[in-house]
């Protein structure tokens, strides 16, 4: 028997804590891990510069992991949201059972895939420089060992977003992170295994995690064999997610190697300002994550008018938390490069794109927030259209231009100001159209 979810709230002051409610554990799930790399490299930095090195190469590659963790998250949060929407809680947590099956067969695939391929990748993103390359490879190969427990417990997080739990995704990430960042030094000096100790640890706090949200999953007493026709859908969802996530890559991997063809300080500037970038579409995310996990209840209640309340309520929250941001961003653009470097070249540089950043986050602000409401509604293939026609059409023309005509660090900027700008006036159309918002327990 379905059990009953709560009726939208439409009070201003209740749906405002509503959605802070699920943001904030939110972001601190998102920037644990982060945070945790910031500690790792912190540790393995004093061991010298060769398995610094080969932390960063290693990391990098490592990156695919948590990009398809992020995209088996989105896509179970908008499907077990419909279902508890629609008042049936086992059938919101049967869509994490069988996200759980695809996230574990995809870890193995990576598992796999890394200790045959970890020398090749490795030399592969190193470059000359066989040293680092070798030392990068032994550690991908033991950190690799996490990746099913990173997928499982992002897609535990998926559908406990998605029957709006969110504080226990905060214990089983963060819990994990923290012993992690005790054990990692632990391994590195006093036990002695160097370089590999990192990779041991993370590993280590990866499964524990994965091994809590399938704890959680067993805790709910639903059935735990994999259904493949569900999984395929979910396959679907997840192929629209990763085509979507293939056009920012591209555009961003494009900007890093334009910014590098006119020089060392204004990749350097470029490095600083698009840094600071994802740190405040860590926090947005946050809220598009809410939007996400409320969109989709609502919809599966057949409560549309409820859906685009909380849409525009989100993204009026939103847009103010990047208004918000662009104030601090440009009162403190004489100071705040200055703590990523002393180089009065890479500050100049700084300087011609940080007009562009400031303008570009009240954008982001509604940008992020209406995704979140997109994919929460289950209107992937919409976004993933308007994104891959974005930079295709907008966004990669225009920076490759900007290389052409010389337009420097300024180009680059405008160029990803237009990318957003496309998006937002896109998401605007959809959202105004009404077409997103359709009802039921399954879209």
């Amino acid at each position: 028997m379905g059990q009953s979810t709560a009726p939208l709230d439409r009070d201003t002051g209740a749906s405002v804590r509503r959605i802070v409610g699920l943001a904030l554990p939110a972001l601190v799930v998102l920037a644990a891990e982060p945070l945790y790399v910031l500690v790792d490299t912190a540790v393995v930095g004093h061991l010298g510069r060769i398995p610094l090195a080969a932390l960063a190469i290693g990391g990098t590659v490592m990156t695919i992991a948590a990009w398809i963790g992020t995209v088996v998250a989105y896509g179970t949060t908008g499907r077990s949201a419909r279902r508890f929407g629609a008042g049936d809680r086992a059938a919101a947590v049967a869509e994490g059972v069988q996200a759980s099956w695809l996230a574990l067969a995809a870890g193995l695939v990576l598992v796999l895939g890394i200790q045959i391929g970890a020398e090749p990748l490795a030399r592969a993103v190193a470059g000359s420089g066989p040293d680092v390359a070798e030392t990068a490879a032994h550690w991908l190969r033991v950190a690799s060992l996490g990746a099913p427990g990173l997928l499982l417990a992002a897609a535990g997080n998926g559908w406990l977003r998605g029957v709006q739990d969110t504080r226990r995704p905060l214990y089983f990430v963060l819990g994990p992170n923290l012993l992690s960042a005790v054990l990692c030094p632990v391994l590195v000096y006093p036990v002695g295994l160097g370089l590999v100790g990192s990779a041991v640890a993370n590993a280590a706090a990866q499964t524990l995690s994965g091994l809590l949200f399938v704890g959680a999953l067993i805790t709910e007493r639903v059935s735990l064999r994999p259904h493949p026709r569900m999984i395929a859908r979910q396959l679907v969802l997840s192929r629209d997610l990763l085509l979507r996530g293939l056009a920012f890559q591209a555009s961003f991997l494009s900007a890093t190697a334009v910014a590098a063809r006119f020089g060392a300080a204004s990749v350097a500037a470029h490095q600083i300002a698009i840094q600071l970038w994802f740190f405040t579409a860590l926090v947005l995310d946050a809220l598009a994550i809410a939007a996400q996990s409320l969109i989709g209840a609502a919809l599966g209640g057949d409560d549309a008018a409820g859906a685009r309340w909380l849409a525009r309520r989100v993204t009026v929250i939103s847009g103010v938390c990047g208004v918000g941001f662009a104030v601090l961003i440009g009162v403190g653009a004489g100071v705040i490069p200055t703590w990523f470097s002393a180089d009065p070249q890479v500050r100049d540089q700084a300087m011609i794109a940080w007009p562009w950043f400031v303008a570009m986050l009240p954008v982001a602000g509604l940008v992020f927030a209406l995704d979140g409401v997109l994919i929460g509604a289950g209107d992937v293939r919409y976004l993933r259209n308007v994104t891959i026609a974005a930079a295709l059409g907008a966004f990669l023309p225009a920076i490759w231009t900007g290389y052409l005509l010389d337009l420097g660090l300024g180009g680059i900027w405008a160029g990803l100001s237009l990318f957003m700008v496309v998006r937002l006036a896109t998401l605007l159309w959809r959202i105004r159209s009404g077409r997103w918002a359709v009802v039921g327990a399954v879209r």
